[in-house]
């Protein structure tokens, strides 16, 4: 009895120290940094005093529309100087793992204020796997996570390092392309197989097909939550000199998105704050991207049901087989936004 009760001992400790081994490999998606003591207001005017202060550059924050109006989101879109002279010979195409997203956000009972981030070394596990240099451009990945953390440290409240779900494993991050049986969905692609070309040109055209694709999404207008076909442009941001990231949203993704994360959570769901899926906020805006690789000039979107797997997969597959022809939606829209055709009527 005594040697059976020590090889349970020894097996839970096993369990236990294996347990900690997986958590210390395990990388949010999304990254919560500061449990703020302020109102939403407050933490918003906070943050952006600290990011000015900083070395980060701006390139734009968004509202986004909650469902029903009952919570606050915001998105800020930055990029950091360092991070971009770290990764100045990665390929072009790379470049979303550049763009910066935090967010200060309401969530729980009593619509407590956050602040979290689109984890910068879970993205660049994502879209450097690969690269000859990984290590390095991984290590500038880390200081540009530090970078932010210590941006909302100066925010009145109590700093934190929480990885938020979705979360995965160093090695899932690197293959990533798709997640359980909604791999499928996702057609088993990786980040690279899912920029799906729009259009695409010659590298001497690069600057005019930027142009061209800036018109096309300035001139859309965005339509409202029951309706996809139109898009607002928050930011553009070059990146380097041969790649050019755009992003957009509407209402109807930002209303879908949220809803469908929060539909099957219990965490953080409340009475005054029933949409947890707020702290998603992060994965907006979506992007266009126009990249020159030197041989062509490509003007992309991600497959919409990836890029849903790799933000929003701890919804539940309920969720995502409920909501199945969402993606498909937004992809249609964005993707009728920028045709050649499209291009062609406005003039350009």
């Amino acid at each position: 009895m005594r040697t059976i009760r020590s090889l349970f001992a020894v097996i839970a400790v096993l369990l236990v120290w294996s347990g900690t081994v997986r958590a210390a490999d395990d990388h949010g998606i999304f990254e919560r940094i500061l449990a703020a003591s302020g109102s939403f207001d407050e933490t918003s005017a906070a943050l952006e005093k600290s990011l000015g202060e900083s070395k980060f550059k701006l390139h734009a924050k968004h509202d986004l529309k909650m469902p029903d109006g009952v919570q606050k989101a915001k998105v800020y879109v930055l990029t950091s100087p360092a991070y971009l002279e770290a990764a100045k010979g990665a390929p072009a195409n790379t470049v979303s793992a550049q763009i910066l997203r935090v967010a200060v956000y309401q969530f729980g009972e009593g619509k407590k204020t956050y602040i979290n981030m689109a984890n910068p070394v879970a993205h660049a596990m994502v879209f450097y796997a690969g690269q000859k240099d990984y290590p390095q451009l991984l290590a500038a990945a880390k200081a540009a996570a530090q970078e932010i953390r210590d941006v909302a440290a100066k925010v009145p409240g109590k700093a934190e390092t929480v990885q938020l779900e979705p979360v995965r494993s160093e090695k899932t991050l690197n293959k990533f392309n798709g997640d359980g049986p909604a791999k499928m969905m996702a057609k088993w692609r990786n980040w690279e197989e899912s920029q799906l070309v729009l259009f695409e040109g010659k590298p001497e055209e690069f600057a005019t097909i930027v142009a061209r694709v800036e018109k096309a999404l300035a001139a859309s207008k965005d339509k409202g939550p029951e309706d996809a076909s139109g898009w607002r442009l928050i930011s553009k941001v070059p990146v380097g000199v041969n790649a050019v990231y755009f992003g957009i949203s509407n209402e109807y993704t930002e209303n879908k998105s949220i809803r469908i994360n929060s539909d099957f959570r219990s965490d953080g769901k409340a009475k005054d704050a029933p949409f947890p899926g707020a702290d998603h906020a992060p994965a907006l805006p979506l992007e266009v991207l126009v990249i020159n690789d030197g041989k062509n000039v490509r003007a992309v979107q991600y497959g919409e049901m990836w890029r849903m797997q790799l933000y929003f997969w701890d919804s539940g597959y309920m969720a995502f087989t409920k909501n199945t022809l969402v993606p498909s939606v937004i992809f249609g829209s964005i993707e009728k936004a920028l045709t050649e055709k499209a291009l062609t009527a406005q003039g350009n």
